[in-house]
């Protein structure tokens, strides 16, 4: 599974990272990035949910 994050439509309020630490941070921006875009397979049920809970649908999960 990979993960992105669409930084145009990101708005920085961080669930992402609350639910998913070991693959999203906030940058000095306060937006999202990704800290790998291959999730390990056990992160990939936290990454998925962090994808529903987005409230712009920023995270694109593959």
């Amino acid at each position: 599974m990979k993960a992105f994050v669409n930084r145009e439509l990101c708005i920085g309020c961080g669930l992402c990272v609350a639910t998913c630490p070991s693959v999203f941070e906030l940058d000095d921006e306060s937006l999202s990035r990704t800290i790998t875009t291959d999730v390990p397979k056990e992160l990939e049920q936290s990454c998925n949910e962090a994808a529903e809970n987005c409230p712009v649908d920023a995270i694109i999960v593959e």
